[in-house]
């Protein structure tokens, strides 16, 4: 190792043992000033470089770890890289130092939303909209978030507004009419698809719709009209032909519901509903055995149709064929619990079974869901669909 010596001059003779020492210190210096800042983010969102961009937030935010503003920013980049799970912790991260930020909450809903997370988006878009009421995003956002949880009636609310202040805008209508639907608000429902049909007449499932609006009123008549204008202009439509059927079942038109179904059927082999409902028409003309090869095959196709097994049940008992009657029933009352009629049935075959216990169990089932009776009635929107239709996209309308 060579040794100082003053006369030859410090740095030059020394550097050998003083340069180690200077590097030490010199290149965690270097390395600091090099780490990434909000502008060098800034920059490379703007260029378009998104993964860079959100390397450089998450080097800052690990440097800072309480700055907010730059977990906010980190979210926005994973957004825009569609890495919504990783933006929604950003998100909340920036809100958990300061859940006063702007603007993050509605990023946060956006973020849930895209992701399906309807009642997470939900609950930071009531925050959002609670801190600017005027923002109209939000306010969309919010009734598509609730119409996602299916809470139809808090939809309606965030979404009627919204569809007021835009009129052209048929897709938000058309979700707020569904909305309607669902919430069993058919005035309401009947008003947004007559709105739709006036921008475009020929939407078939407009017209469908409207139709289950009409069910839903007791207008029948109208609603047969409305599944008949859409059966002119997509006769192919899913569904249509037993939306027709069941408003025809339901006026005892049993000859014209039959074409119906049938014809549904023509489209769609296993269509489980229609097949029920071909069954109950079946038992009602006295047919019992075409009913029940009907009714069979419904249930072996879709288990949860009531009144296929309510009917199954009622003919097998008819034919004294009692455990299999009591099998089909009690499956119905599995389907709906709240109905009284099954229970009833089900008592009656318990007596001629020789069950009299098992009986006024059951006629007590009876009493006591007739003093619970609500008054339900089930309408054309949820024979068509188990469930609401889903939004078209995960992007809300503009």
């Amino acid at each position: 190792m060579k040794k100082c010596h003053p006369e030859l001059g410090l740095v030059q003779i020394c550097s050998t043992l003083i340069l180690p020492a200077l590097l030490s210190v010199v290149l965690p210096i270097r390395a600091i000033a090099q780490a990434p800042s909000p502008a060098d983010a800034i920059a490379l969102e703007q260029q378009g470089k998104l993964p860079e961009a959100a390397q450089a937030w998450r080097a800052v935010t690990a440097n800072h770890p309480k700055d907010a503003a730059a977990f906010a920013a980190l979210g926005v980049v994973l957004s825009k890289e569609q890495q919504y799970p990783d933006a929604a912790a950003a998100y909340r991260k920036a809100l958990a130092l300061n859940p006063k930020l702007r603007g993050v909450n509605l990023n946060l809903g956006l973020a849930e939303f895209k992701q399906g997370h309807f009642p997470a988006a939900a609950a930071a878009l009531r925050i959002a909209l609670a801190a600017d009421p005027s923002n109209n995003q939000a306010r969309v956002l919010l009734g598509l978030s609730y119409y996602g949880a299916q809470q139809f009636e808090e939809a309606i609310k965030a979404l009627a507004p919204a569809a007021k202040s835009d009129p052209d805008n048929v897709e938000l209508h058309r979700v707020l009419a569904q909305s309607c639907l669902w919430a069993r608000q058919y005035s309401c429902a009947r008003d947004e698809f007559q709105q739709i049909l006036e921008k475009d007449p020929d939407s078939a499932p407009a017209h469908m719709l409207l139709g289950e609006a009409m069910d839903g009123l007791n207008r029948t008549p109208e609603a047969i009209a409305e599944f008949q204008a859409a059966a002119k202009v997509a006769p192919r439509e899913p569904n249509l032909h037993f939306g027709l059927g069941y408003l025809f079942w339901k006026s005892h038109q049993f000859d014209d519901a039959s074409r119906e179904f049938n014809a549904e059927l023509a489209l769609d082999p296993a269509h489980a509903q229609a097949l029920a409902y071909l069954g109950d028409i079946a038992m009602q003309t006295n047919d019992p055995e075409t009913a029940l090869t009907y009714l069979r095959k419904a249930l072996d196709l879709k288990n949860d149709i009531r009144i296929a097994a309510v009917d199954l049940g009622v003919i097998l008992a008819e034919q004294k064929h009692y455990p299999e009657a009591v099998a089909a029933l009690q499956r119905a009352a599995v389907i709906d619990p709240a109905e009284p009629d099954v229970h009833y049935r089900l008592g009656r075959i318990y007596k001629e079974m020789g069950k009299p216990e098992e009986s006024q169990k059951e006629f007590a089932k009876v009493r006591e869901l007739k003093a619970k009776a609500d008054q339900r009635t089930e309408d054309l929107a949820r024979k068509m669909s188990a469930s609401p239709p889903a939004l078209y996209s995960p992007d809300p309308p503009n």
